[in-house]
């Protein structure tokens, strides 16, 4: 496995640490349903319960939206698509 880049390392240290924050979950039943567990960061019933999104981004086609609550957390990646032409040359290079 390669080293990241020093552009992205700062960026790959951001999303980890966000991370981290963001997963200290804890058991929290519904206030609504007895005996009912939901992800809050789902059904969205009590803004109190829900932590405020963060979007970490290296670029505009690079980034992170991390969406967290109580008990649950929601994780959007969007990454660099590849040009064609430079898929189509990944293609013809693992085929031959």
């Amino acid at each position: 496995m390669h080293q990241p880049t020093a552009t992205l390392r700062p960026y790959l240290n951001a999303v980890r640490a966000t991370l981290q924050a963001a997963l200290c979950l804890e058991n929290f039943s519904s206030q609504v349903v007895e005996r009912h567990n939901k992800p809050e960061v789902e059904v969205r019933s009590s803004k109190e319960l829900l932590l405020q999104p963060v979007v970490i981004s290296r670029n505009d086609k690079e980034k992170v939206l991390i969406e967290g609550s109580i008990n649950s957390v929601r994780v959007s990646i969007a990454v660099k698509q590849k040009k064609k032409e430079e898929q189509s040359e990944l293609y013809k290079w693992q085929t031959s």
